[in-house]
């Protein structure tokens, strides 16, 4: 696994720097007018990485391509992949993207050019940086071509589910025989100027007739000026958050033979949706949620088995209700015993990472037997039915099974069954 996430100052690239700011339940967000999450790159990031790369490509590069190469250069060395002796030339190379935040100067930049006066040379350069940036394939484009992969390469854009529907298709190819290895990234950019304009249109709409908002119009979220409290009885907003993250996935048999470390496995995933005509909330009920979960378990595994599920709060209260419904509705009278967290506070709601990211700090979890509190969460929202681990220290955990809970706007929700490296599958 590897990252390139808020830090403290430095971007978090390793498993150890995600899990120093998680099981501390740190939070990496500055605020700036507004909470957000920015990812502080040097501009020797990809050189001292990628030495070979052509800066007739790289020079055209966005914050999106930077992020994923270098969460990719961090998930290659932390699994000892050479990418230079071509370990990864037929891997699956597959990633996920929720917004378009680092494609919107490529494409000014073309709406704005003259014909008349740019020259060849200037539109061979136009030509390059956009046919690089402007399609949601953005980051698998590149680093497909850094790894050389002839192996399956496609985007996924589901939202904040996007790397997590990702990592379902990695499994089922590699449970195939596609593929042995496949490399997931989820990666977005939140440009903050328009979080900031985004601050100032949601409070000129909160200022409007409640009853316009009741009319079949979803209820609006906050303004990003507070601090997201996933879980709290005053979480009341979402801060974003940019960055990347990627995860190596293998077949048992090809880990085995090069001597890999492996951190878990993933061993289910599904997606559905809510069913709702309202293309912007989610159904309250959770039904989509348990639908999800039950899929995802089919009958090898029950949900007895699972005493942790790693949230998808990222502060908005329709998010903890569903959550909350659907967990009851699951667990019937042991949900109290239920441990269930939420890191989004750590290092912001960043979108397509969130699945991976989820991931690896649940097998983390799961390997140190610690789960890591809900960060910001101090004071537990009245009538959770589970335990949210509030405060800055991880709560002593044995288990072998785990589930991953994200969600895309519109209802969309997925779940995602991690376990243990060392324990078998039930036929």
């Amino acid at each position: 696994m590897g990252f390139c996430l808020p830090g403290d100052g430095p971007p978090v690239l390793t498993a150890d720097d995600v899990w120093d700011v998680a099981a501390h339940g740190r939070t990496c967000l500055l605020h700036d007018g507004v909470h957000h999450g920015p990812v502080h790159l040097p501009e020797t990031a990809l050189q001292e990485r990628f030495p070979t790369l052509p800066g007739v490509f790289s020079r055209h590069f966005t914050s999106a391509h930077r992020f994923g190469l270098v969460s990719l250069a961090e998930a290659c060395l932390d699994a000892e992949l050479d990418l230079e002796a071509g370990d990864l030339a037929e891997a699956a190379v597959l990633a996920g993207r929720g917004g378009v935040d680092a494609q919107v100067a490529s494409y000014q930049a073309v709406m704005r050019a003259d014909p008349a006066v740019i020259g060849p040379l200037g539109a061979m350069d136009l030509f390059i940086g956009t046919e690089l940036a402007v399609t949601p394939s953005d980051v698998a484009l590149v680093q497909s071509a850094v790894t050389r992969s002839t192996g399956p390469c496609y985007t996924v854009s589901c939202g904040c589910a996007s790397s997590a529907v990702q990592l379902g298709h990695a499994r089922g190819m590699i449970a195939a025989g596609v593929v042995d290895l496949a490399v997931v990234t989820g990666v977005d950019v939140f440009d903050v100027e328009l979080v900031r304009n985004a601050q100032v249109l949601l409070r000129i709409a909160q200022q409007a007739d409640a009853s316009r908002r009741a009319a079949g119009k979803p209820a609006l979220l906050p303004s990003f000026d507070r601090l997201m409290r996933p879980y709290d009885r005053r979480a009341d907003c979402v801060n974003y958050g940019e960055g990347s993250a990627t995860l190596v996935l293998e077949s048992r048999e090809h880990a085995e033979r090069r001597g890999a470390h492996a951190y878990g496995r993933v061993l289910s995933q599904a997606t559905t949706r809510d069913g709702l005509a309202n293309p912007l909330t989610s159904d309250e009920s959770g039904s989509g949620l348990v639908a999800a979960v039950r899929a995802c378990l089919g009958d090898r595994w029950s949900i007895g088995q699972i005493p942790y599920i790693h949230g998808g709060s990222d502060g908005d209260a329709l998010v903890t209700a569903f959550e909350a419904n659907a967990v009851r509705e699951l667990y019937g009278p042991a949900v109290s015993d239920l441990l269930m967290t939420s890191q989004e506070g750590c290092f912001g709601h960043n979108g397509a990472p969130a699945g991976c990211l989820g991931a690896a700090l649940t097998l983390l979890m799961m390997e140190r037997g610690e789960v890591c509190p809900t960060a910001n969460c101090e004071e537990p929202a009245e009538g959770l039915p589970f335990d949210p681990v509030p405060g800055t220290r991880t709560r002593p955990l044995a288990f072998d099974y785990a589930l991953n809970f994200t969600y895309q706007i519109g209802g969309v929700k997925s779940a995602m069954l991690l376990g243990r490296a060392d324990t078998s599958s039930p036929h």
